[in-house]
């Protein structure tokens, strides 16, 4: 069922405490960590608490917990510093667009130019 903590994610496992993770930021909604394969300075995923598979079910489902995600982003990069020289918001969505692990997140990303397209 949507939004119920699913056995198999990583992600539902990071937010019930069972695997390890840098917590950087928790709300009542949401878990900001640290990416263990940081591709800038600032590389943090902000997740919510509530299983959905990707952002566009999560944005349908649950539209005010979409806007907690943006928002605890900003939040994030508030804390590293990173507003006065810009970062970037990024949820892949699907396979094909990066996605690997099917719990709706997004990415933070900043403290280095980061030219377009990303990578």
């Amino acid at each position: 069922m949507a939004g119920e903590p699913q056995a198999d994610c990583l992600f539902c496992k990071i937010v019930a405490g069972e695997v390890p993770a840098t917590v950087v930021r928790e709300t009542e909604t949401t878990v900001a960590f640290r990416d263990i394969n940081p591709q800038a300075p600032t590389h943090v995923l902000v997740v919510p608490k509530a299983h959905y598979r990707d952002a566009a079910t999560l944005a349908a489902a649950e539209p005010q917990l979409t806007a907690d995600l943006l928002r605890e982003a900003g939040e994030v990069a508030a804390e590293d510093k990173v507003v006065g020289t810009g970062y970037r918001i990024v949820f892949n969505t699907g396979s094909g667009a990066g996605q690997t692990i099917w719990h709706a997140h997004l990415h933070v990303l900043g403290g280095r130019g980061l030219d377009w397209p990303p990578g």
